[in-house]
C-alpha cells in the first residue's frame, strides 16, 4: 500500500492558511472542523505545517512568560510564528511501511505529501493507522474464506 492509496480513501477536505494568517483563526477552525493540522501555503508553496501540538507549545509557553513578565498577546501572534517551517514531507508512491517509520522516528502525527513541488494533502497517523487495520481485516476475510472451514470467530478457541 502507498501513500496515494491513504490520499484517495480520505476526506477530500484540505484546510490551509497563509503565513499571516492570526493563531486564533486557525485555533477557531481546528476546532470547529475538528482537524490536528493546517497546511501552511505561500503563493501556492508549501511554507510549513500548523498542527495542535504547536498551538499546545505556544500556549505553555506564553503562560510561562506572563509569570515572568509581559507577552504579546495570542491575537497578536501569526501562524508564521508558531508553525513548523520545514515539515517532514512524504511522496505519492512512498510505501506505507515507509511512512509510518517515519511519523514514528519523528514523532509526527501529521505529514503533508508533495508531488513535484505540489500539494496533495495530509496524511495523519490515524489515516495510516485505519489503512493498515482495513488492509489486515481484507487479508483476515481472504484467508478465512480461502481456507473455507475455519471456525467462525464465536467458535475459535481463546
Amino acid at each position: 500500500m502507498r501513500v496515494s492509496d491513504i490520499l484517495r480513501i480520505q476526506d477530500k477536505a484540505l484546510y490551509t492558511v497563509a503565513p499571516d494568517t492570526p493563531l486564533s483563526e486557525c485555533v477557531i477552525t481546528m476546532a470547529d472542523q475538528d482537524i490536528g493540522s493546517l497546511v501552511v501555503m505561500d503563493r501556492h508553496i508549501l511554507a510549513g505545517l500548523l498542527t495542535f501540538s504547536e498551538v499546545i507549545r505556544v500556549l505553555a509557553r506564553r503562560q510561562k512568560e506572563l509569570r515572568q513578565g509581559p507577552t504579546p498577546p495570542v491575537a497578536e501572534l501569526r501562524v508564521s510564528h508558531v508553525m513548523n517551517p520545514e515539515p517532514i514531507v512524504a511522496q505519492p508512491d512512498m510505501d506505507l511501511h515507509v511512512l509510518r517509520s517515519l511519523m514514528v522516528s519523528h514523532h509526527q502525527s501529521y505529514i503533508p505529501v508533495v508531488a513535484r513541488g505540489l500539494l496533495q494533502g495530509v496524511v495523519s497517523f490515524h489515516d495510516v493507522a485505519k489503512a493498515v487495520h482495513e488492509q489486515q481485516s481484507f487479508e483476515n476475510r481472504m484467508l478465512m474464506s480461502y481456507i473455507g472451514d475455519w471456525p467462525a470467530p464465536e467458535h475459535a478457541v481463546r
